[in-house]
């Protein structure tokens, strides 16, 4: 399984971004996906997730700014930014699992991405104040 994001760049704050995440051979609908993100120094941490249904979760850090959706065909992963902040500047990764269901799914985020054996190689954003 091979997972691309793309989409990453450099945005000043206030402005919005699109990271993409496609995959080869890899349905999303039967899968919990999830975008997690990474600062220099810091820890990685959960950003948004998606589950088999369609519900999304996320982090209180970007709740009312992000929104994680899946195309039609269920073969690319979106995350969409808006109002981003200096502190949104991360690598952004793009991760699946097929053993994580519904509230599994959602919660998962709340780790650091241990729960998740899929993973891209990540997409740099970078906000400018």
């Amino acid at each position: 399984v091979q997972l691309v994001e793309s989409g990453g760049g450099s945005v000043q704050a206030g402005g919005s971004l699109r990271l993409s995440c496609a995959a080869s051979r890899y349905t999303y609908s039967r899968n919990c996906m999830a975008w997690f993100r990474q600062a220099p120094g810091k820890g990685r941490e959960g950003v948004a997730a998606i589950d088999e249904e369609g519900h999304p979760a996320y982090a209180d850090s970007v709740k009312g700014r992000a929104t994680i959706s899946k195309d039609k065909a269920k073969t690319t992963l979106y995350l969409d930014m808006r109002s981003a902040k200096y502190e949104d500047s991360a690598m952004y990764y793009c991760a699946g699992d097929p053993r994580l269901f519904y509230r599994g799914c959602t919660t998962a985020i709340e780790g650091t991405g241990e729960l998740f054996d899929d993973w891209g190689q990540g997409t740099q954003v970078t906000v400018s104040s």
